[in-house]
């Protein structure tokens, strides 16, 4: 799949900004058709991070949201203030 297929939007919300800070993770509603490793390999590429893991929830709304912690050695905190979420 092709990366802006997958990621639909950033989500940043008050429970999302401490995920952010504490656990270093990002969130992003996604395509209901991608994968964990669509959704890895959709971060990776555009936002030139390394990802440790997904995991992926899909809402009562029926919308899939992913929930992705990249490697220690990225900062989530900086990946949000390039996309304007911080």
């Amino acid at each position: 799949m092709d990366p802006y297929d997958v990621i639909l939007y950033p989500l940043m919300t008050e429970a999302a900004s401490l995920m952010v800070e504490k656990e270093n993770k990002l969130v992003f509603m996604v395509s209901l058709k991608a994968a964990k490793s669509d959704v890895k390999k959709a971060v990776e590429e555009l936002y030139e991070v390394k990802v440790e893991k997904v995991n992926l929830l899909v809402t009562p709304q029926g919308e899939k949201k992913a929930f992705v912690t990249l490697h220690p050695d990225f900062k989530a905190a900086d990946v949000a203030i390039k996309l304007g979420m911080l």
